[in-house]
């Protein structure tokens, strides 16, 4: 599959089932660490059903399995995530109290704000492009470890192809910047909007990720099989 054929069908995915949707986005309002895991572990649960060339939502059962695999997302998120959080929390506390000495405000240290916030975006893009595959990975294998083989999480980019797969990751990164902002916008609307924006919008935008990073996935499966 191209790009264009993996964004379509992820785009279509998610209608099939609009009850579905409806009770990740309930999940969604929960909003709370242990009841976003199980959201989160649907997610998962639907890559894993791409994976084995099911084009039906995933049914809401075993939520034991479903709030571990939430948890283990959690965990391959910090990981993979934590050098850019740090870079932020040092970047942030240090220019913060160098930006002000006294009631004089440093120039430089203002500078730097801007510098470490550039290096964050940086360093957040670019781990993300490894973190999106290596969750796919641990689907994969069915293991947490498998999230940290980053020779083989190399290698699958690769027979991605690395064009592809970043023009993918862009393509991405804009519809999901459009379905946010569409989200934002109900929002706007008084208590009705915020509970329809979780309920229907970002639950839409958590599932058509799962799908579509688990497509672009098997994309590289597709072109080992054809060597």
């Amino acid at each position: 599959m191209d790009v264009r054929e993996i964004i379509s069908d992820a785009v279509r995915y998610p209608f099939y089932d609009w009850k579905k949707v409806l009770i990740e986005g309930v999940l969604l309002i929960l909003n709370l660490t242990v009841i976003l895991a199980f959201g989160v572990g649907y997610v998962l649960r639907v890559i894993k059903s791409t994976l084995a060339d099911y084009d039906e939502l995933p049914e809401f059962d075993d939520w034991g399995g479903m709030l571990i695999d939430g948890f283990k997302v959690y965990i391959v998120g910090i990981v993979y995530f934590i050098i850019p959080i740090i870079v932020i929390l040092v970047g942030i506390v240090g220019s913060s109290v160098a930006i002000k000495s006294g009631n004089i405000i440093n120039p430089s240290a203002l500078v730097g704000l801007g510098l470490t916030f550039v290096l964050s975006i940086v360093l957040v893009i670019i781990f993300g492009l490894f973190a999106r595959i290596a969750i796919v990975n641990m689907a994969f294998y069915d293991e947490l470890g498998a999230a940290f083989k980053l020779g083989e999480i190399f290698g699958r980019i690769s027979k991605i192809g690395w064009g592809k797969y970043i023009i993918w990751y862009i393509v991405m990164g804009i519809v999901t910047i459009v379905i946010g902002i569409i989200g934002d916008i109900l929002r706007v609307i008084p208590y009705l909007g915020f509970i329809i924006a979780l309920l229907v919008v970002y639950s839409y935008l958590a599932i058509f990720t799962g799908r579509s990073t688990a497509l672009i996935f098997k994309s590289g499966e597709e072109v080992q099989k054809k060597e």
